[in-house]
């Protein structure tokens, strides 16, 4: 016999909205990205320099920012919620929530910090 179906996801609950929202979110995104660095701007054109013109302009420093945060948060929701699909509970599951949050936070921190360090904004 095979076992139950079982998602920890609730359908039309807030975290499986998102899951949704980000995925259909992270697919324009992605479109803009290799438009962007593929037929824009070739991969071997890319240099430091160019990096810091486009970060320069705030449409495209916001969209890459945005990028980060909605890649972040949907790997780290989608990774959490395969491992709770695989029977992960109690204090493990706990632990996990925990880490994948902090280290959630601290990719999007230090992702950030890059993208003003490209865009040349001193958070200083």
């Amino acid at each position: 016999m095979s076992t139950p179906y079982r998602s920890s996801f609730t359908r039309g609950s807030t975290l499986w909205v998102l899951q949704r929202v980000t995925a259909a979110f992270l697919i324009v995104l992605l479109a803009f990205h290799f438009f962007q660095l593929h037929f824009v701007n070739h991969a071997w054109e890319i240099d430091f320099a160019g990096t810091q013109a486009r970060m320069s302009n705030l449409l495209y420093f916001t969209t890459m920012v945005l990028f980060l945060i909605t890649a972040t948060f949907h790997g780290v929701n989608g990774v959490y919620n395969a491992l709770v699909n695989q029977g992960l509970t109690g204090q493990p599951r706990r632990v996990l929530k925990w880490v994948l949050i902090i280290a959630g936070l601290g990719l999007i921190v230090q992702g950030v910090r890059v993208a003003f360090v490209m865009a040349g904004i001193d958070l200083l």
